[in-house]
C-alpha cells in the first residue's frame, strides 16, 4: 500500500521500542514516516509488523544518525520534513554506569548531529523537534510528585545524565533556531500493542523489568531479581510510574501536531508524560501475576547503582497542554505485555 500523503515526519529510532509504537501511531494518524535505525538494539522484522498493523510500510534508511555523512545526505534528498521525533539512543540506566563513555558519545553525539545537519540543511517546512527525554533528569527528587518545574539534581546514572546535556543543548539552541523543540519526559514505560505483533523486544538479557518478568513466566530465565526491598517505600522496592507504550506514543502524535501547527508557547517546551501513580516492583510483579495466572519466580537481592528511589509524575501540564492523558491500567499494560512474549513464544 502506498504511503499517505500528511505531513512527513522523520523518526530517528523507529524500530525500537518506543519508536515502533510511536510510527504506528503516527501512521494511524494521516502522517507520512521516514525512519532512521541502524538496528543495533533493534529487529527489523519490527518493520513488516507496522505495515501489516497500519497497512502501510514506512521508509527506512539504514545508517547510524551520528553519521554525519549519511545524515547530511538524507536531509539533502528529503527537503519536506516537518518534524523530527528523536529516539535513537542508548537507554540502560545498568548498563550506563558500567559503560559510560559509550552513552556519552552516541546520546549527546546523535542529537548534536542532528541539531547540525537541520541547521546545516534547513527543511523549508520544518516545524521542531520532539526529543526522547527521560524522568531520570530530575535525579532523586525531593518532593513528588515532580512537575516540570523540579529542579534537576546531580543525575543518578550517565544515562540520565546524557538526556539532561540534550534538554540543555536544545534549550540553548531555542534561541536561534527557527523552529520549536519539545521534551517529552518519559516515565516508565511498559506493555505491547493490542495486535502483539510489536513490543518491548530486548537484545539479551533485558535491562528493564516488565521483559524480564514475561521471560521468567514463559520460561526463558530461570528467576526475576528484584534489586531491594529496604528502600523507604511500603514494600520496600523502587517505585515507578508505569506507563503504557500506546499511551506513551500517543503523546508524540499530540506534540507532533502542537509543533506543526505552531502551537508552542516557548522555543523549548517540556512535558511530563507518565500515569501520575507511583507503583512499586513488587506491585508490578503482583499485577503480572493476576492477569496472567502465572506464579512468578523470583528473589530479593541487593540495590542496583544508579536506581532511584521512588518517582512518580505530575502530568497536570501535558493534560492540559497536550490534550493528552494516560488512559490505561497497570493490569491492562501488563496482559499486554503478556500476550506479546505468548506471540514471541509461538514464531
Amino acid at each position: 500500500m502506498k504511503q499517505n500523503m500528511g505531513e512527513h515526519i522523520l523518526v530517528t529510532g523507529g524500530a525500537g521500542y518506543i519508536g515502533s509504537h510511536t510510527v504506528v501511531e503516527l501512521i494511524t494518524h494521516g502522517y507520512r514516516v521516514s525512519i532512521i535505525d541502524n538496528f543495533n538494539n533493534s529487529d527489523r522484522s519490527v518493520i513488516d509488523a507496522i505495515e501489516k498493523i497500519t497497512g502501510i510500510r514506512p521508509n527506512v534508511h539504514e545508517f547510524d544518525v551520528c553519521n554525519e555523512i549519511e545524515l547530511n545526505h538524507f536531509f539533502k534528498h528529503h527537503t519536506d520534513i516537518s518534524a523530527v521525533i528523536h529516539f535513537a539512543a542508548y537507554k540502560a540506566v545498568g548498563e550506563s554506569v558500567a559503560k559510560p563513555l559509550k552513552y556519552y558519545r552516541n546520546n549527546i553525539n546523535s542529537l548534536l548531529n542532528l541539531t547540525e545537519q537541520i541547521e546545516i540543511n534547513k527543511p523549508s517546512s520544518f516545524k521542531g523537534i520532539v526529543f526522547s527525554s527521560s524522568c531520570t533528569v530530575y535525579g532523586q527528587p525531593d518532593v513528588l510528585p515532580v512537575t516540570e518545574a523540579t529542579p534537576m539534581k546531580k543525575a543518578e546514572s550517565p544515562y540520565g545524565f546524557t538526556k539532561q546535556v540534550c534538554e540543555e543543548l536544545l534549550l540553548n539552541n531555542a534561541s536561534n533556531a527557527s523552529y520549536s523543540s519539545i521534551a517529552l519526559r518519559y516515565f516508565n514505560p511498559i506493555g505491547a500493542h493490542s495486535s502483539a505483533l510489536i513490543g518491548e523486544l530486548p537484545n539479551g538479557i533485558p535491562n528493564n523489568l516488565v521483559p524480564f518478568i514475561t521471560q521468567t513466566a514463559i520460561g526463558k530465565r530461570e528467576c526475576l531479581q528484584v534489586f531491594g526491598n529496604d528502600y523507604e517505600t511500603l514494600d520496600g522496592s523502587c517505585i515507578r510510574d508505569f506507563i503504557h507504550v500506546v499511551d506513551l506514543a500517543k503523546a508524540h502524535v499530540s506534540a507532533i501536531k502542537r509543533l506543526i501547527q505552531q502551537e508552542t508557547k516557548q522555543a523549548f517546551e517540556v512535558f511530563n508524560i507518565g500515569t501520575g501513580k507511583g507503583n512499586s516492583v513488587l506491585e508490578v510483579i503482583h499485577a503480572f501475576e493476576k492477569v496472567s495466572t502465572q506464579k512468578l519466580n523470583y528473589k530479593i537481592v541487593g540495590r542496583r547503582a544508579g536506581d532511584i528511589e521512588k518517582i512518580y509524575a505530575d502530568t497536570s501540564r501535558a493534560n492540559q497542554e497536550l490534550g493528552w492523558k494516560a488512559e490505561s491500567s497497570l493490569e491492562e499494560a501488563m496482559l499486554s505485555a503478556w500476550r506479546w512474549e505468548q506471540h514471541l513464544q509461538s514464531r
